[in-house]
């Protein structure tokens, strides 16, 4: 008989997700994460985000359950039968995008997005912003609140909030999606391959000062961003069985 895999729990800071971490290591036991071979992360999306930028560097996929208040990135949550689930579980295979920023001071800032990486205005008037892929300039100015670059995994997230579209998890492609377009009116974005690099450059941004996130890390007073997919890194996440992302993306279609 097979042994039962090692688990390392992780929880956000708050109390019911700290309970559950404290009931499941004592039902199932709880070892470092770097000698786990699965990662339980109890939380929610954000911590799930958290969780995988976390342990990038380990071989352990990482298996969600939803204590918090967001859970599309997340399994049920149940404390009955968990080496069962995780056993049938199917896993999804998902490459962040890296951003390089420079700030009006010179410096530059790096940092990974798997769901996406944004621009937005940091002032009172609207981000003007150039739009360059693979070195070719396709809008010479968008003004706008801002823009952002979305994977297919985070394309449910910020992304469908600012009317961007759903992309199927396979579908190699990225989404580009302005927040509130003045400028061309209604600009609705743009469907690119996941092989282009993409950069921002902001016009007037003394005037208009910008800043860029990639997931929640935030860099302010941009002049420039350059975004891609990085496909060296990989985070791999593990879905019950007809819950992974492929039909979770198709269901908010449905909605």
């Amino acid at each position: 008989m097979s042994q039962p895999p090692k688990i390392h729990f992780a929880a956000s800071q708050t109390e019911i997700a700290e309970t559950a971490r404290h009931v499941l290591s004592g039902r199932y036991g709880d070892v470092p994460a770097d000698n786990a071979d699965i990662i339980v992360a109890l939380g929610g999306d954000g911590f799930m985000l958290q969780t995988l930028h976390n342990t990038q560097h380990l071989p352990a996929p990482v298996y969600g359950m939803n204590r918090g208040t967001i859970g599309f990135l997340m399994n049920e949550y149940s404390e009955n039968d968990l080496i069962d689930r995780l056993a049938d579980t199917q896993q999804e295979v998902i490459n962040p995008l890296s951003m390089h920023a420079e700030t009006a001071d010179g410096k530059m800032h790096e940092g990974l997005a798997i769901n996406e990486v944004s621009l937005l205005r940091a002032g009172p008037q609207a981000a003007k912003l150039r739009i360059t892929v693979d070195g070719r300039v396709r809008m010479d100015e968008l003004v706008c609140d801002g823009a952002l670059l979305s994977t297919p995994a985070g394309s449910t997230a910020y992304n469908y909030s600012a009317h961007g579209p759903i992309l199927p998890i396979g579908s190699d492609v990225l989404a580009l999606t302005a927040m509130s377009a003045f400028r061309p009116r209604r600009w609705r974005g743009a469907l690119l391959p996941k092989t282009a690099e993409v950069r921002f450059d902001v016009i007037e941004a003394e005037k208009r000062p910008v800043m860029a996130d990639a997931d929640s890390r935030s860099v302010k007073n941009v002049i420039s961003v350059k975004i891609r997919s990085e496909p060296a890194i990989e985070h791999r996440i593990l879905f019950d069985p007809g819950h992974g992302l492929e039909e979770r993306l198709i269901q908010e279609q449905f909605v």
